[in-house]
Order: structure tokens, then C-alpha cells, then sequence
């Protein structure tokens, strides 16, 4: 494994070739972005006359490539900061219900949640955030299609997610301003 400025890289050799994995330093969510493959320093001059065939892509493990990416130090730092963030917004989501009900603020608070559950590639982000704000998934399914209708966020067809409002971007900086 090895590491640059943006990301990092598993590396698997297979037969006369050296293939490089990379993805971004982050939480590791699904495949690389970049695979490269290049002669290995040993190659045969025949096989790399040769080039690279579809038996060598075929045999890439991107299983196993992925679980040591997930172990990754650059993947588990980002993670554990990125895991505790998410629950720290889940939690102030949960005082704001418990305090304030189905308001503004918790419904901004809310879909900045689901937003950063869905874009860290979490799985079921509806079923953990409902466990974060302590109430059953479909009342915070029901609660995100207010936050929707409402215009606190858009729709992304057929993905969870969406994109926060300028009506949401206010209230979350309106809420950091009083913290501060």
C-alpha cells in the first residue's frame, strides 16, 4: 500500500503486470476511482509485446482490494472523524425534536444529517439516522418528505440524498452563529 498527497494505492501483481489501485483519502465506500496497469520490473519482453489481456483484468481482485483499502489508516482516521460528525449531527437533530418538534431548525438539521449520511456512502441512512434521533424510520421518512416539500432538500431520483437549500444553508449558519 502507498500513499500520496490526495489518496492512496493497493497494489496486486498479476502475471507480467503491475496493477495499481487508488482511491481518495476518505471513507472508502466502494471501488477505486483509478486503476493503472504497467509492466512489472520482471515482465517478460514477450508478454509485454503481448499487452495487457482480458484474462489479466479478469483475475484483479477488487474484493480484496477494497477490504484493505477499508482498512486503510487514510480511510479509518477520516472514517472514525466523518463517524463521529455524523452522530454529533444526529444527536443535536434529536435535541431539536425533543425540544423544539417538527420545527425549522430540526428540519434543516435533519436533511444536513441524511445529506452527509447519504453522500459518505452510507448504507440505510434512513434506518441509522432514525437510530441516532431515537424514533422508528418511518416517522423520519415521513419527516425528510416534509424537509422535501418544504423546500429544505431537493430530490435525487432513485438515490438517497439530495442537495441542501439556500432556505437550509441559512438556518444551519443562523444556528452556528449562536453557538459561537
Amino acid at each position: 500500500m502507498r500513499a500520496d498527497e490526495s489518496g492512496f494505492e493497493i497494489e496486486q501483481q498479476q502475471g507480467g503486470w503491475t496493477v495499481r489501485m487508488w482511491w481518495p483519502t476518505g471513507p472508502v465506500t466502494g471501488g477505486p476511482q483509478r486503476i493503472t496497469v504497467e509492466s512489472a520490473a520482471d515482465a517478460s519482453a514477450r508478454d509485454v509485446a503481448r499487452g495487457i489481456s482480458t484474462t489479466v483484468l479478469r483475475r484483479l481482485d477488487l474484493a480484496a482490494a477494497l477490504n484493505l483499502a477499508k482498512m486503510a489508516p487514510e480511510a479509518q482516521s477520516t472514517l472514525e472523524n466523518r463517524s463521529k460528525q455524523l452522530n454529533e449531527m444526529g444527536e443535536a437533530a434529536s435535541l431539536l425534536l425533543a425540544n423544539e418538534g417538527v420545527s425549522e431548525r430540526y428540519l434543516a438539521m435533519l436533511a444536513s444529517t441524511y445529506k452527509a449520511m447519504a453522500d459518505s456512502g452510507a448504507v440505510a441512512p434512513v434506518r441509522h439516522l432514525a437510530r441516532l434521533i431515537g424514533r422508528q424510520p418511518e416517522t423520519i421518512k415521513d419527516h425528510l418528505k416534509k424537509a422535501r416539500r418544504e423546500g429544505y432538500l431537493s430530490t435525487v431520483a432513485g438515490k438517497a440524498g439530495g442537495e441542501l437549500t439556500e432556505k437550509t444553508t441559512k438556518i444551519l449558519e443562523s444556528m452556528s452563529n449562536l453557538s459561537t
